[in-house]
């Protein structure tokens, strides 16, 4: 059917395209709008990410991406051209010449987003793709996913806050075994945080069952156990957190974005339903079209040809809306979506600050419940052994508690810097955004406009000779097509026979006083035609 064809296929498939279409619209198709526009991330384009490979190793099945990092020596036009973009490569001056290329799956990236994120508290990680549970071998998908791979490694190593970060080196340099063992050292080292800074509850959990002596044994017995009391925890201090003079400035910044979440999804929908928009045209021009072909070959001769041309003319339109369509997806469609994903990266970003707020609050807590129980201690006989060794749990407390703090402060003012620099940067994108999206509207538009002001001259010519042939024939029908036309008002009366006598007449004819007889035998059935009545005879005047 029809109903199937892809319009796009008539921009592509040469086959496909109508002999009538007309070529002279056909520039707006090599136009810069409609292409792939250079992102600001592109200006770290010696981070690549190729040449997926799939591996099947029984059950696990999963694919592989090659990273290869090869920063230029000193290039003068790479540098001039990142500080143009007002973009600093901060990692390509302190990294000059040093190539590497590594493998690298899903999960590696994904090990890089949760290190960044913890080494680097409070930055706007730029965000991952998501996983995917059916299709994520398809070609399709495969490509996708290494684009956007590609486009989260050049914005890390772009990123003011996160291209010095220690995770960053060990994911673009590191071999597989020595990978490996950062991989499972960091692991370790999230078992040990969580008994030394974020799970202070754990030590107080083991103190308070062995009466203070746990306090020389920081190591997690019941991983889940702490985790249920760093939970509880944190919603028990929520109410009685810690306060800095900048809480008013926060938020102000949390309903800020909020409502900018709000109405850039609401923007992104509008966004998406206008490049359906331009797809339903597409196709409907495509449809159109082949349905004034199938017209035109019908009809043939003068009227077919026209007929064959307003199709042409709608099949090459419906390539330029198939263009416009996906140029608005690129251009329009994904920067929104791409938006409300860093939008959601600030939400992290201001998240993990609370995190810190709440690890340092719940140490200062465990603080002050044990300064008091170990006044209480030294005011009781014989509790000396005790209240040494909740003294020391003290100190180790509050050296924790320093650390928490100087990881509050340092987090907060980070979280600062990196929405002024989100609101500064977001900015002069969006302004971008919308400024190429109404330039490719004007385009199109006129391209639209052009290729149908083509073909109003074609179809008010007086004759097209489809076969090709000129000549008298030719020229006397064109001079018959621009005569003018009779009509019922300038007709003149046809030359009706003379009269014949009533006795001529057959019995069965009726007879009117008024109205001429005419013999039967001079009317032939075959060249009848309307009779128009004179409008001198009497009693048919107005």
């Amino acid at each position: 059917m029809a109903s199937t064809i892809d319009p796009a296929m008539s921009a592509t498939n040469p086959a496909a395209a109508s002999p009538a279409s007309p070529t002279a619209a056909s520039g707006a198709v090599s136009s810069p709008l409609l292409q792939r526009r250079r992102s600001p991330e592109d200006a770290a384009d010696y981070v690549t990410v190729s040449d997926p490979v799939i591996h099947a190793d029984g059950m696990n099945k999963f694919t592989s991406f090659r990273v290869d990092c090869r920063p230029p020596l000193n290039d003068p036009s790479t540098t001039a051209a990142t500080v143009a973009n007002n973009t600093v490569d901060v990692f390509l001056q302190n990294n000059p010449g040093q190539y590497s290329s590594v493998l690298r799956r899903y999960s590696d990236f994904l090990w890089l987003y949760e290190r960044l994120h913890k080494e680097k508290a409070g930055a706007i990680v730029p965000p991952l793709p998501e996983k995917q549970a059916v299709s994520r071998f398809s070609p399709e998908f495969v490509e996708d996913r290494r684009r956007a791979l590609e486009k989260f490694l050049r914005r890390v190593v772009l990123h003011p806050e996160l291209w010095a970060a220690e995770c960053l080196l060990t994911f673009l340099r590191a071999d597989d075994v020595s990978f490996q063992h950062a991989k499972n050292t960091s692991k370790m080292e999230d078992v040990n945080s969580s008994s030394n800074h974020g799970g202070a509850g754990s030590e107080s959990m083991m103190s308070g069952s062995l009466g203070g002596a746990g306090a020389f044994n920081l190591a997690p017995k019941n991983k889940a156990g702490i985790k249920k009391w760093f939970s509880e925890a944190k919603t028990t201090f929520s109410g009685d957190l810690v306060t800095s003079p900048d809480d008013d400035l926060f938020d102000e910044i949390e309903r800020y974005v909020e409502a900018l979440a709000i109405q850039m999804k609401r923007v992104s929908n509008q966004a998406s339903g206008l490049v359906r928009k331009s797809k339903e045209i597409a196709n409907g021009l495509f449809e159109f079209g082949l349905a004034f072909h199938q017209l035109g070959q019908s009809e043939g001769e003068e009227l077919g040809a026209k007929l064959q041309l307003v199709g042409g003319t709608a099949d090459h339109l419906s390539s330029m809306a198939a263009q416009q369509a996906e140029a608005e997806f690129r251009r329009l469609e994904e920067p929104f979506k791409d938006y409300i994903r860093i939008i959601f990266a600030v939400k992290l970003a201001l998240n993990r600050r609370q995190d810190k707020r709440v690890s340092y609050t719940a140490l200062l807590h465990e603080i002050q419940t044990r300064e008091v129980n170990l006044n209480r201690l030294r005011m009781t006989p014989g509790g000396e052994a005790k209240a040494y060794s909740t003294e020391m749990s003290l100190q180790r407390y509050q050296a924790a508690a320093n650390v928490a703090q100087e990881e509050y402060a340092e987090c907060s003012q980070r979280v600062l810097r990196e929405v002024d620099r989100f609101k500064r940067e977001k900015a002069e994108e969006m302004k971008l955004v919308v400024l190429e999206f109404i330039k490719l509207e004007i385009e199109v538009n006129r391209n639209m406009e052009r290729a149908w002001g083509e073909l109003v001259p074609k179809l008010e010519e007086g004759s097209i000779d489809v076969r090709g042939g000129g000549g008298v024939n030719a020229g006397q029908h064109q001079h018959q097509q621009h005569a003018p036309q009779p009509t019922v008002v300038n007709m003149p009366p046809p030359q009706l026979p003379p009269p014949v006598p009533s006795s001529a007449m057959p019995a069965s004819q009726p007879m009117y006083s008024n109205v001429p007889a005419v013999p039967v035998s001079a009317v032939d059935p075959m060249s009848s035609s309307i009779q128009y009545r004179d409008n001198n005879l009497p009693g048919m005047g107005l």
